[in-house]
């Protein structure tokens, strides 16, 4: 009988029922969650705790001397104040404790402590308050104060909880420790050989009782190539898994719709394009999936390379899907195709001749009778290219043969919602699967998000695109520069271009239709509300709703504009896109106000300007792709960076970064490194950050390229992992792990 993992017990029995339901709230619930709570820092014996880098809203421990110890009366009620000067020999931080009068005489002056708690601010200054606290006496045999062991020259810090102080978390750890024993080791004996890395039982000891900073450095070497080289296995095994699917060849001996399209398009393919398109065919003709990320900037001409895919699948007798992550870009992807198509997309309607199909468009937004129409076409394969939403992942739409799959924008998907679409194919057979993103990826992170797929990228821009200028309006600094920005955009409406505004968020706490018909309304009771947002700044932050009605009233009277939000129902946001897009159209608009909804895939080609108010709140690649909306339609494109944030502020750096170059791969690593792991792996991705606790994706690419090599191997040589039990464990825990973050987003 297999013995059971001592890593996988409960913490109950080890640590007793009330200290496991303290480290349930952190997320701790057996023992290998405990071992795995790795130190944050250390602290040498005599060396003291630098309070400069100590911040409001923290759980800290620091090491510090007592320089004085003070006793104050309450004013408003009974009782006195104990107030603790602590220091660590430049800065100085107050402690206080409530009617504990007794702790006077424990705590004196000269010694050394630690002090646990949560740090806050009290008159403009940073406190402790009832924190709890152990004196660290130098060079006494017995070392046990108030249930915490000092063992050695270095003590390990903790992240820790209110209930939970770091010496608490470290004598809980130790007791699992000395019960613990012998543990499997997910690395195998020779990899661990190869590379010169510790067992895993002898990691952990080091790492949570070390004996020198060198002890530390060697556990945390071997614990971070665990981390990807688990990562790596997992990604490997998927490789080996779709390599040994079935999927029907799609080469045709006759390409005619492919070839009708390309002799009908109005510009020559780039080199890249016509690469990629040979990488795709070669992927297609083989008998198992495709499995292709195709990377490139915004306005690399990504989707005419997908388009060139779809139809040679087509002309093989299968059909495509294109999954979009929002109704809008799904509208403009249809929109786009149809219109690059022209006479190929229209089969079965009168006077069409010659090769041709249909593209039928599938959102949950759609009225029955729409709907049943589309997804007719669809199940009876008439329509050869399909776009859609999440819609498409739904059980009642079936497909006669599908032979492709293309997703837009892969970050906000999960490998699941990947494998439901591709699960509609024929039984028996798996569909090809190409994913699209518009933000260049570092090699990084391709080797530990996209680790499964094989890489494309298209660096070259087609002719046509037209440069866009960046430039950031200070606007708490220089106030007139917002002024100077509006007469901009009108200068642009009045030599005939269309205007992007994009904001935060929509404003108001009533109903959003309310909101948007008081706006058209001009009704003077319309007020926003002012919600706080996750990363909260000094000044607000401007709402759709509320700067559409400041612009109309004021800077931009007179001019047609719009507002555009993720709540506006679909049919109005295709008819207002429409009149956006259209300069030709009597009811069209000149300046649309909108959150991120226009992010991708918006393709507008009189728009010229791109106005982002408070982009400090987004992140480098998002700007980017905001930025990417102009430009578009071969006149010069200008992208105005409205921010508040400060020089010298990391929100002020992201906004400077993205001004400073438009090369979005140089941007993609600037951007790697100003964020956190979790931004970095995305939310699709989250059962794997959560396994990611020492492994930096930003720093380590040695690491996981050493991890990469080391786990395909293995992968290679065993596919289903028989003869390494430990390591199918771990591959299985962290594929169960994001296979559970997605039906929890589903």
């Amino acid at each position: 009988m297999t013995s059971p993992d001592p890593l996988a017990l409960r913490l109950a029995p080890i640590v007793g029922g009330k200290t496991a339901k303290a480290f349930e709230a952190m997320d701790v619930l057996t023992v290998g969650d405990l071992l795995r709570h790795y130190p944050r820092r250390y602290i040498e014996r005599g060396e003291l705790t630098d309070l400069a880098d100590l911040r409001e809203g923290e759980h800290v421990t620091v090491m510090a001397r007592i320089e004085s110890v003070t006793t104050k009366p309450l004013r408003q009620r009974k009782g006195s104040m104990l107030e603790v000067m602590i220091t660590d020999g430049r800065r100085r931080l107050r402690v206080t404790f409530f009617s504990q009068p007794w702790r006077k005489s424990t705590l004196l002056a000269g010694e050394t402590g630690l002090f646990a708690g949560q740090v806050k601010s009290f008159n403009g200054r940073l406190e402790l308050s009832h924190p709890e606290c152990s004196l660290v006496p130098v060079g006494s045999e017995d070392e046990a104060m108030a249930g915490f062991v000092v063992e050695g020259r270095i003590v390990p810090i903790y992240a820790a909880s209110k209930a939970l102080p770091s010496w608490r978390i470290g004598k809980a750890i130790k007791t699992a420790l000395n019960h613990v024993g012998d543990v499997a080791d997910p690395i195998p004996a020779e990899v661990r050989a190869e590379r010169d890395l510790v067992e895993l039982g002898a990691a952990l000891h080091l790492i949570h009782e070390p004996v020198s900073m060198d002890s530390v450095d060697q556990a945390r070497r071997r614990l971070k190539f665990e981390e990807a080289f688990v990562l790596q296995a997992l990604l490997a095994r998927r490789r080996a898994e779709t390599s040994a699917m079935p999927a029907t060849r799609r080469a045709p001996e006759t390409t005619p719709l492919l070839d009708a399209f390309d002799a009908a398009l109005p510009f020559a393919l780039t080199a890249g394009q016509r690469e990629v398109g040979t990488q795709l065919d070669a992927d297609m003709a083989r008998d198992h999936p495709m499995h292709r990320l195709l990377q490139g900037e915004v306005g690399s001409g990504k989707t005419v390379v997908a388009l060139r895919a779809m139809l040679r699948v087509v002309d093989a007798g299968g059909q495509a899907a294109l999954l979009a992550p929002t109704e809008v870009l799904a509208a403009q992807h249809h929109r786009t195709i149809t219109t690059l198509l022209g006479p190929l997309a229209e089969a079965g309607m009168l006077g069409s001749s010659g090769p041709s199909t249909r593209v039928a468009l599938v959102t949950g937004a759609q009225g029955a009778k729409v709907r049943r129409r589309q997804l007719l076409d669809v199940v009876t394969g008439d329509a050869g290219i399909v776009v859609g939403t999440h819609a498409l992942l739904e059980d009642k739409v079936t497909f006669g043969d599908l032979a492709l799959v293309v997703i837009d924008e892969q970050h906000r998907f999960g490998v699941e919602q990947r494998a439901a679409l591709a699960a509609k194919a024929m039984e028996g057979s798996r569909p090809h699967v190409l994913v699209m993103t518009a933000t260049p990826i570092p090699r990084t992170v391709a080797m530990t998000v996209f680790g499964d797929l094989d890489v494309s990228t298209l660096a070259e821009l087609p002719s046509g695109r037209a440069p866009v200028a960046t430039h950031v309006v200070p606007a708490a600094e220089k106030p007139a520069y917002v002024d100077r920005t509006w007469r901009r955009v009108r200068e642009e409406v009045d030599a005939g271009h269309r205007v992007f505004v994009v904001c935060t968020r929509i404003g108001g706490d009533d109903s959003v239709s309310e909101l948007t018909a008081m706006w058209h309304a001009g009704d003077e009771e319309y007020e926003s509300d002012l919600l706080p947002m996750d990363q909260p700044g000094p000044v607000p932050p401007v709402a759709v709703l509320d700067l559409a009605r400041e612009l109309s009233a004021g800077p931009l009277a007179g001019l047609r504009v719009e507002v555009l939000h993720g709540r506006v129902p679909a049919p109005e946001k295709d008819d207002i896109m429409r009149r956006f897009a259209d300069t030709a159209a009597p009811d069209g608009i000149d300046v649309l106000v909108a959150t991120t909804v226009v992010e991708v895939g918006v393709d507008v080609p009189a728009a010229t300007t791109m106005v982002v108010m408070d982009a400090d709140r987004y992140g480098v690649s998002q700007l980017h792709q905001l930025r990417g909306r102009v430009g578009r339609g071969g006149l010069p494109g200008l992208c105005l960076l409205v921010t508040n944030a400060l020089p010298g502020s990391p929100a002020r750096a992201r906004v400077d970064a993205v001004a400073s170059t438009t090369d979005g791969f140089e941007l993609s690593n600037l951007d790697l490194q100003m964020r956190r792991e979790g931004d970095v792996l995305g939310a699709s991705q989250s059962g794997r950050h959560r396994s990611l606790r020492l492994l930096e994706v930003a720093r380590d690419v040695d690491v996981i390229e050493q991890a990469r090599a080391s786990a395909s191997g293995v992968v290679a040589a065993d596919p289903t992992l028989a003869a390494h039990p430990a390591l199918r464990s771990a591959v299985d825990a962290l594929d169960a792990g994001e296979q559970a973050d997605f039906l929890e987003k589903g």
